[in-house]
């Protein structure tokens, strides 16, 4: 039973206890089941757990305890260090998307805009073609009439043409007479 405390299982054990007593509800349940997938990732077994007790209880870590708060605050400081550079990379990130996010704002305005004047200016010559069909509303009626009187007297000019200008041969009749 004196046997050395190892770190790792020390460090097991407290965030398992943190878990546990935690007061929010719901958090008890969600802890017991964290210290499960614990448990598998680190193939802790419930007997090394109550060894784990058993030897803490016999044999309270003191002489190592410099030793244990040194390696303690280099892996916090460790850890800190960590935690702060990921800080600022999702801060680095946010920022680049907050630029993104304004210049899609800015061209989606920017779209708008250019959708609304073409709106515009669609309405305004749909006014300006209703406006121009109102000013000859029987335009098609009046092209058809045109394009037949114009046939029509085409047809009666070219008669006339022809009856004046060619006057059929007729022959000299007298010479019956006698």
């Amino acid at each position: 039973m004196n046997q050395k405390i190892d770190p790792k299982e020390l460090k097991v054990l407290a965030d398992i206890l943190a878990l546990v007593l935690e007061d929010q509800p719901g958090q008890s349940a969600n802890a017991l089941e964290t210290i499960k997938k614990r448990a598998k990732k680190d193939t802790i077994t419930g007997g090394a757990l109550k060894n784990l007790f058993k030897n803490i209880a016999n044999n309270p870590p003191s002489s190592n305890s410099a030793n244990n708060a040194q390696y303690k605050n280099q892996s916090d400081s460790l850890e800190l260090t960590r935690a702060r550079s990921h800080i600022s990379n999702l801060t680095r990130n946010i920022t680049q998307l907050d630029i993104v996010i304004r210049d899609l704002r800015r061209q989606n305005e920017t779209l708008k805009s250019e959708l609304l004047l073409t709106q515009r200016s669609r309405a305004e010559l749909q006014t300006e073609l209703h406006a121009q069909s109102d000013k000859f509303p029987f335009k098609t009626a009046t092209i058809i009439v045109s394009i037949l009187c114009g046939l029509f007297f085409g047809i009666a000019g070219t008669s006339v043409f022809n009856s004046a200008m060619y006057q059929p041969y007729q022959p000299d009749n007298t010479t019956y007479l006698h």
